[in-house]
């Protein structure tokens, strides 16, 4: 039985999640609305509109993540009546999101919360964790550039900067510790990469925070060293509540695995193999 500690935990988003006969998970557009504060749902409608296009232009089947549906809703005095509702997939629900009103705080916390479960659900289609790994690790180190050059456009100007900024980063996702701190939670050595000794859990995790903090500084016109380092912790903090929220380890307690690099030797090794056969 869930208490009321647990409850104020819960993501609202997780709270209104339904399952259907089938056992899979869908969203009514109507709650959904409700969650982000849309008072009026034909303000919503437009949102789904624009989703659905955004799903058609990814290449996916719209009708696989959009289903019309007929539910009924109490009008006062017991009574109820008929309206139209949409049923929306976990992907439908995030590209809802990024279409809806972003000066909501509820549209940021949801954006995070559809994002990082979208991703984990991509992430479980592979067939290993080396996989994961190898996958995620590539795309940080893309990230990761992106990053650096957008934040010395904000005005972080040198190496020593941006170790400020990047430990401001961390500390947000991991409660406080910088790299350094990491470091030795992990019980890594000076000379071995924090990213290179993650799972494809945590990998994620800085992934998304990495990206978003990327979005964030463009979209925002974000300038200055301190404001940076301000936004960056931020981003990391809402990653770090997302996962509570979804009851996830954080990631300071994820295990320390073996070095990604050490797979990407393997697998070239096994390539040279294959070649020679």
């Amino acid at each position: 039985m869930t208490d009321e500690k647990s409850l104020k935990t819960i993501s609202p988003f997780e709270r209104i999640r339904r399952t259907n006969k089938t056992g899979n998970e869908f969203w009514s557009s109507r709650e959904f609305a409700d969650v982000l504060g849309y008072t009026d749902y034909r303000n919503f409608e437009t949102v789904v509109g624009k989703a659905k296009v955004a799903c058609f232009n990814s290449g996916q089947r719209v009708e696989d993540h959009f289903v019309d549906l007929t539910e009924m809703i109490e009008i006062g005095k017991g009574g109820q009546r008929s309206v139209q509702s949409v049923m929306m997939s976990r992907y439908a629900c995030y590209l809802a999101i990024q279409n809806a009103d972003p000066t909501k705080e509820i549209v940021a916390m949801g954006q995070t919360y559809f994002a990082v479960q979208t991703r984990r659900q991509e992430l479980g289609e592979l067939e290993s964790e080396d996989q994961k790994r190898l996958l995620l690790r590539g795309e940080m180190r893309t990230h990761n550039a992106k990053l650096a050059e957008v934040a010395r456009v904000a005005g972080v100007a040198d190496a020593r900067d941006y170790a400020i900024f990047q430990n401001h980063g961390y500390m947000g996702l991991y409660g406080g510790l910088t790299a350094q701190g990491i470091h030795a939670k992990k019980k890594l050595k000076k000379s071995q990469g924090i990213l290179d000794h993650m799972g494809s859990t945590e990998l994620a995790a800085n992934l998304f925070r990495a990206t978003q903090t990327e979005e964030k500084l463009r979209r925002e016109q974000i300038f200055g060293r301190d404001k940076a380092n301000k936004a960056h912790h931020e981003v990391g903090a809402k990653v770090r509540q997302t996962i509570k929220e979804l009851g996830g380890t954080m990631p300071e307690n994820l295990p320390t695995v073996e070095s990604v690099k050490k797979i990407e030797s393997r697998q070239k090794k096994a390539l040279r193999s294959n070649k020679i056969q």
